[in-house]
């Protein structure tokens, strides 16, 4: 377990000091889901404007290529 120490408002301060440990966590973890997500459609949206050009068969095999050599490196193969 890790103590975080942040500073709050007093009046929400006194609110987050109410909340059990697991349930500040549990709202905690939630937000950061928020989060994730938000940044998610914001990926989605600029990408949508902003479409990547299609590969070719040549460069999909070169990616291909590549993920199965760093997978054998990792390997250690």
């Amino acid at each position: 377990m890790t103590t975080l120490q942040i500073d709050l408002p007093e009046s929400l301060a006194k609110e987050a000091q109410a909340l059990a440990p697991e349930e500040l966590a549990r709202l905690v973890r939630e937000a950061l889901r928020v989060k994730r997500v938000e940044r998610l459609a914001a990926a989605r949206d600029k990408l949508a404007s902003e479409p990547l050009p299609p590969m070719t068969p040549e460069e999909i095999q070169a990616e291909i290529d590549a993920y199965r050599a760093q997978v054998r490196r990792a390997s250690g193969a």
